[in-house]
């Protein structure tokens, strides 16, 4: 079995080590892991150059977390960190109080930015600094192109999605999102075929307008996840009307669309309608939406999908994985 996982930060990283748990269960190799092949493409829309080093936020949540490595209870950077250096640059009135960055995370930033000064793209970069990890799955940037999302604000600021997100928690209404680069960049290497050669691409809850929505505006991501033979199957990033965690609603406000269970589904749309869905799992909370959605063609079900520990996340990729025999 081939997944393809299209993941931003916390979300998509907690799902898909309940994904590899299932899968070792399911699929073993006889060696710990699993005979199942999964490829997360990872959001890299929210990079920035700070302190002169690149700082890629989803592609290390996704690589602490799936190498045991995370901060749990941040859900993002190391486990066991300090900050004596974000400290010190303080000292010097270098540096943001509201974004420091820990001493040993600043080593995988120092290490990521050696190796592109250096002539190496992000792609393979990232695949060196997973040798440590081993997370368990080929880790690929959706671009080795720099893409940097900035939000305008209603007054016409321009800010960096994280100065937005992190300093502001996302409490300034935002116009529109502005992804710098996206223009011109193009999908990294192995991208577009883990879209085209995968029997199942899953949409975990990840933020739906700049995490996921990020990685389907690379352009020909969105054309080839729509002609893939691979079902795709999505997971609500909403409960009861509310992100699971983060501000995702105040990002989907912004774009105009509603924050509930039915109204993220409509709007990734269904690939038989020129979206890029073909199921969508909701959970119990929001079990009402369910006939609507399938009386308008949804292969929907609802389950729990809140993924308090690793055990509850298997079984939430255990439901995603059963709608695909929902699908004609």
């Amino acid at each position: 079995m081939r997944i393809t996982v299209l993941s931003g930060g916390v979300g998509g990283a907690r799902f898909t080590r309940g994904l590899l748990a299932l899968l070792r269960d399911r699929l073993p190799d006889g060696s710990g892991g699993t005979t199942a092949q999964v490829t997360v493409v990872a959001n890299t829309g929210d990079d920035l150059w700070l302190h002169g080093v690149r700082v890629c936020p989803d592609l290390d949540t996704l690589m602490y977390t799936l190498g045991d490595a995370v901060h749990e209870q941040q859900g993002w950077g190391r486990r066991d960190e300090s900050r004596r250096v974000s400290d010190d640059l303080a000292a010097y009135g270098l540096g943001w109080d509201w974004f420091t960055l820990g001493d040993l995370d600043l080593a995988t930033h120092l290490a990521r930015t050696e190796l592109l000064l250096s002539g190496i793209p992000l792609s393979a970069v990232t695949a060196r600094l997973a040798e440590r990890w081993r997370p368990g799955v080929t880790l690929l940037p959706m671009s080795d192109d720099e893409v940097e999302t900035h939000v305008e604000t209603a007054d016409g600021d321009l800010l960096h999605f994280e100065e937005w997100w992190v300093r502001h928690r996302a409490a300034l209404p935002a116009r529109r999102f502005v992804q710098v680069g996206l223009d011109t960049a193009t999908a990294g290497p192995g991208v577009l075929d883990a879209l085209t050669d995968a029997d199942v691409v899953v949409l975990p809850p990840s933020n739906p307008v700049v995490s996921v929505g990020t990685i389907l505006a690379i352009p020909g991501v969105r054309d080839v996840l729509r002609t893939t033979a691979a079902p795709v199957v999505g997971v609500s990033p909403v409960v009861g009307g509310a992100p699971v965690r983060g501000m995702a609603d105040a990002c989907l406000t912004a774009i105009g669309v509603a924050t509930t269970a039915d109204a993220v589904a409509r709007h990734y749309g269904r690939r038989v309608e020129s979206g890029v869905l073909d199921a969508w799992l909701v959970d119990d909370v929001d079990a009402a939406v369910v006939e609507p959605l399938r009386t308008d063609g949804w292969a929907v079900e609802a389950a729990p999908t809140l993924m308090t520990d690793v055990p509850a996340t298997a079984a939430i990729a255990a439901r995603t994985l059963a709608l695909v025999d929902r699908l004609p």
